[in-house]
């Protein structure tokens, strides 16, 4: 008997860790993967015409300063000079990002002329991307009904839907991580690595990393390799395996880092350095505590952050019913949502847009809950979802058109059309840029100086006649005259301000003018050269 006992002993883990592939696979996710290849018209159409829906209407709205505007003023600039390889924002090199974004951008100008509809068209596409991709993707682990629901409330999140379809970068990346991380997950879920999958993978990583750098490859390769470790043997990847897809990382970016490199050789210090390293250890801006995104979760995801409650015990029951429905590839989208979120939160610098790569997998989590365990009447989540989306209706095609109007340094174009469209005319933002309307006016050339720089400011106008000054804060105007020397005056003033009663829930909720136009002052030499 003792022999016996001693072999059984002898085959228990023998640390704490290597319980956990124990515990994922029977307490957490003991349940069997459902793979559906079923495409159902129905499913397809509704998310081809619903998302579309919010998505395309309303895209010539103004620019929202600074993202949006900066991200249509680069490419405008970089198709004007025909260099494809150095962005540039005001005629000065623009080295904070890769140029991904920008390129797709010139290819839509260049299709449709330059105008803000063809430079958000490219966030758009992206956005509707990433949700047939979820859908596509999410039937293989979860089965067609799960993914079509996680789609579904994909399709409404207004994290996704209303800051994605925005023209920054974080809707790109969101489809390149998708794509990368569901193209990883399938390669090696037979017993031997499928090699489509896995190209298809490294190529969504490559235009990942041209898209903001290589934070796509710590996203993805974690929840791989923890998933691998938890869910115990799969097909082998050997350094083979890793080497190619490394290669075709490089591949796809290899080009233009080389050209970057030789033209800008400051560029790959400052990017990768600055803006990827010291950004997460030792961050310089947009400071946010370690629970910042949780609030930002629970309102992006409505209406699938309201059933968190019963997600939460269906996630954590022991009950046969509940448990035999957590398949491994569910558990797969808990790790992969989670990470990413966790990612960004350990970072010190945060942006609420950061963490829209998660989206997909949280919300195809949710999808698979309501798919088989929704507690209540089926036809409440469609309510919910129907609820949301004509809120999302009226925010995109009325409220943010309104928004985006009162906010643009170009709300009143004539007025500032007068003194700025001027090419000889020169022109200075101060405290903040106001790239829009270098935009709307075709220029290239306006500077701007920060509010820490103010004595630039009085330097630069003392280098000639005439200058044109356009004051993104309600109190620079006034600063600047305390301090300005007697050589120069300021000889009109143009208020861009309202009234208190226009729109001043917006101005309580974000503050006056934080990125609008509130002056525009002509500010002349008194003692010209003759």
């Amino acid at each position: 008997m003792t022999p016996t006992v001693l072999s059984h002993a002898s085959t228990w883990p023998r640390s704490l860790f290597a319980y956990l592939p124990l515990i994922w696979s029977r307490v957490l996710f003991p349940g069997a993967g459902t793979s559906d290849g079923r495409v159902r018209r129905l499913s397809l159409a509704v998310l081809i015409v619903l998302p579309a829906l919010v998505l395309y209407p309303s895209s010539s709205i103004h620019l929202l300063e600074p993202d949006e505007s900066r991200y249509a003023q680069i490419p405008r600039e970089m198709l004007a000079r025909g260099d494809w390889v150095v962005p540039h924002l005001q005629s000065e090199p623009y080295l904070d990002k890769p140029p991904l974004m920008y390129w797709l951008v010139m290819l839509s100008y260049s299709v449709f002329g330059v105008s803000v509809a063809a430079a958000r068209l490219i966030p758009a596409l992206a956005i509707h991307g990433t949700i047939l991709a979820s859908y596509g993707f999410g039937r293989k682990l979860i089965g067609e009904r799960g993914a079509f629901w996680g789609s579904l409330l994909l399709s409404v999140a207004p994290g996704l839907m209303s800051v994605g379809r925005l023209l920054i970068l974080d809707g790109l990346l969101a489809l390149c991580t998708t794509v990368a991380m569901f193209a990883a997950f399938l390669a090696m879920r037979g017993d031997r690595l499928h090699r489509g999958w896995w190209l298809l993978a490294a190529v969504a990583a490559g235009a990942g990393v041209l898209t903001k750098g290589p934070v796509i490859l710590v996203l993805t390769a974690i929840p791989i390799a923890m998933y691998r470790l938890f869910q115990g043997p799969t097909c082998r990847i050997g350094w083979k395996a890793i080497a190619v897809f490394l290669a075709v990382v490089f591949m796809v970016n290899l080009p233009w880092y080389v050209a970057i490199g030789l033209r800008k050789p400051e560029f790959l210090t400052y990017f990768f350095w600055k803006h990827n390293v010291m950004r997460f250890v030792a961050p310089f801006d947009h400071i946010k505590p370690i629970w910042f995104y949780l609030p930002i979760l629970a309102v992006g995801l409505a209406p699938g952050a309201l059933l968190l409650l019963w997600f939460v015990r269906f996630a954590l029951s022991s009950k046969p019913a509940n448990s035999s429905q957590r398949s491994p590839e569910f558990g797969f989208l808990l790790l992969a949502g989670g990470w990413i979120v966790a990612f960004f939160s350990l970072s010190g610098s945060k942006l609420p847009t950061y963490i829209l790569p998660a989206f997909p997998f949280l919300a195809l989590a949710l999808g698979h809950f309501v798919a088989v365990r929704w507690p209540l009447r089926p036809r409440l989540p469609a309510v919910m979802i129907g609820l949301t989306f004509s809120a999302l209706m009226f925010l995109h095609h009325i409220g943010l058109p309104r928004y985006a109007r009162m906010r643009s340094p170009m709300a009143e174009p004539e007025k500032v059309a007068k003194y700025c469209a001027d090419p000889n005319q020169a022109v200075i933002c101060f405290p903040r840029s106001c790239d829009s309307v270098a935009f709307y006016l075709g220029r290239s050339d306006l500077r701007n100086v920060r509010s820490k720089q103010s004595q630039d400011l009085i330097e630069d106008c003392l280098q000639r006649d005439r200058t044109t000054v356009l004051f993104t804060h309600r109190h620079s105007l006034g600063a600047m005259k305390l301090v300005m020397p007697p050589d120069l005056v300021v000889t009109e003033v143009v208020s861009f301000r309202r009234d208190r009663d226009a729109g001043y829930f917006f101005d309580w909720l974000a503050g006056e003018t934080p990125w609008g136009l509130c002056d525009l002052a002509v500010v002349e030499r008194r003692n010209k050269k003759q």
